[in-house]
């Protein structure tokens, strides 16, 4: 020990950095065994579903199935995005897909009856949502209602809410080109590319800092091999996607051109990055883990707790109101469904399937991305094979159920190990 002591700086950081991805894949193995198995079956059951789906139905891996898979289950997927942040609390959200669809028709209603600019517009509907998320956060936080019955109320109450908004009924289209485009257009082909490029550099400049500073620090940090790995997966499975989107997927070409990577991927994509950041790099997001995983202790720990729940479903209530704008997008119309039906189901499961914990302190926000795929490929897959609604309905559920019960049982596993 005391010759590593010794050692200068460079010579540390290469001491840190000797495991091998051997060894990193055994460490990787010892925490699913041990209760910790993060996206992995979720991960599993995409490859498994999607491998069914393409024996059953081979359109399934057709070139506009595939880009329509992203825009089915974009708004969804941002919706279980915001989730995730009141999850992580303990926390539930039932009002979030009608919260949805109140900020859509204020954005259907700004846009027509107004005739504001259509960025006035989606920021009074994110105002709109932010506002929601506020009310119900204090009646939670401060007044001490639990958030199911509080929820529950506002999923009640904005049902009516919306009907008020839209004339009891009434469709309203979306004409705006802007907001069209954000579920229905699609990038040139060079510029997907553009951003294929740009996404792989950030995330292997982001794993090698990463590398570095950890073992700068005298941590154990991940070996090159391993980070090398990392990036190549995700360079040739994003390189895979940007091709196939990039073909041809008009059935009359020359009248009609469409190609291109959706408009709507790259919003989720800086989503995506900007609340992986405050979750990861910020002190807010380590209170909302602290919250989540014991709030008297938290607050013992001098974390405005109550603060943190408010902020939780201003950012759950906010998130959703981006989704009820990429559904009114996708729709060119808002009406008093928008939000409604099974989107808050599909929300929620998408969170929880992905690997966030129904118990609060465990999760991440890819993990909304990694159930939104699942739950779109079952919906999608579904229908291609020709099952009804009730038959979605109830693989949805029953993998929903699995999601929980692996949930539950790794918590368990956990604690006997002594993890938790």
């Amino acid at each position: 020990m005391n010759k590593v002591k010794e050692l200068p700086g460079e010579a540390i950081a290469t001491a840190v950095q000797a495991p091998s991805i051997g060894h990193s894949v055994r460490a990787y193995a010892e925490r699913v065994r041990g209760g910790d198995m993060g996206a992995l079956p979720a991960v599993l059951g995409l490859v498994v579903l999607c491998t069914v789906f393409a024996i059953a139905r081979p359109s399934f891996l057709s070139p506009i199935n595939f880009a329509n898979l992203f825009t089915q289950g974009a708004a969804v997927t941002v919706i279980a995005m915001g989730l995730v942040f009141v999850l992580l609390l303990g926390e539930i959200d039932l009002s979030a897909g009608f919260a949805s669809g109140v900020c859509a028709a204020v954005l259907a209603v700004t846009l027509t009856s107004l005739g504001l600019p259509w960025y006035v517009c989606v920021l009074a509907a994110v105002a709109t949502g932010a506002v929601i998320g506020v009310v119900l956060g204090s009646l939670v936080a401060k007044v001490g209602i639990p958030s199911f019955v509080v929820t529950l109320a506002a999923f009640l109450a904005f049902q009516g809410l919306v009907l008020v908004l839209v004339d009891e009924g009434k469709n309203i289209s979306i004409r705006d080109e802007v907001i069209v485009a954000i579920a229905g257009r699609n990038l040139p082909p060079w510029l997907g590319w553009g951003l294929y490029a740009a996404c792989v550099a950030i995330y292997a400049a982001v794993q090698l800092v990463r590398a570095r500073r950890r073992a700068g620090r005298g941590l154990v940090a991940d070996p090159l091999s391993l980070i090398a790995v990392r990036v190549g997966s995700l360079a040739v499975i994003a390189g895979l996607a940007v091709y196939v989107l990039n073909l041809e997927r008009s059935r009359n070409p020359l009248i009609t051109s469409l190609t291109g990577v959706p408009i709507v991927v790259p919003v989720i994509l800086a989503l995506l990055v900007l609340w992986t950041f405050v979750l990861r790099r910020t002190a807010f997001g380590r209170h909302i883990y602290a919250v989540g995983g014991n709030a008297e202790a938290a607050r013992r720990a001098g974390i405005a707790v109550d603060r943190i729940k408010v902020s939780a479903f201003v950012i759950c209530s906010a998130m959703a109101a981006v989704g009820g704008v990429i559904a009114a997008s996708r729709a060119s119309s808002v009406d008093p469904n928008t939000g409604g039906s099974s989107v808050l189901l599909y929300a929620v499961g998408a969170a929880v399937i992905g690997g966030t914990s129904l118990f609060g302190g465990k999760g991440r926000v890819v993990d909304a991305i990694l159930g939104g795929a699942v739950v779109a490929v079952i919906e999608n897959g579904m229908a291609l094979m020709g099952y009804g609604s009730s038959v979605k309905y109830l693989v949805t559920g029953c993998v929903l159920l699995l999601a929980a019960g692996v949930d539950a049982l790794a918590r368990k596993r956990a604690a006997s190990a002594g993890l938790r």
